[in-house]
This record gives structure tokens, C-alpha cells and sequence, in this order.
């Protein structure tokens, strides 16, 4: 049995222009809604996210700013 190799931690934010954030909005909600997974390209990484990841939506507010995310999670294998 072939072992996946570790991947190094990351964490990155990317921001996209209007259009390409709905194109991606767009495939990830397709693939949630035929349960198939998603492989995204973020910040130059190719990421596969499966049908049955976490989803949640976080809302913070500061005294300047409001943030609303979209989150998917999921264990690695």
C-alpha cells in the first residue's frame, strides 16, 4: 500500500477577482449538491476537498470591519 506523503502546514489567504470567485463558488456548489468531490486550485496549490467535508459559515465583526467565511473541513487520510 503506497503512503501518501506529509504535506507541509500551510495556511494562506488568496484574494480573487469578483468572477472567478463566483466560478469557483458555482463548482462548489455543484459538486456539493451531486456529492461528488471538489479539486480546487488555491494560491497555486491543488487542493481535493471530498463530498462529505464540513461545511460552516463564520461571521465576525470588529469595531471597523465584518467577515463573513465559508468553510469547508475534513479529515486527512
Amino acid at each position: 500500500m503506497a503512503t501518501r506523503k506529509k504535506r507541509p502546514t500551510r495556511d494562506v489567504e488568496k484574494n480573487y477577482p469578483r468572477r472567478q470567485f463566483i466560478a469557483k463558488l458555482r463548482r462548489l456548489a455543484d459538486c456539493l449538491e451531486k456529492g461528488e468531490r471538489l479539486r480546487i486550485q488555491i494560491a497555486g496549490e491543488r487542493v481535493s476537498i471530498p463530498p462529505d467535508a464540513t461545511i460552516n459559515i463564520e461571521h465576525e465583526r470588529g469595531s471597523s470591519e465584518e467577515e463573513v467565511e465559508l468553510q469547508l473541513k475534513w479529515k486527512l487520510d
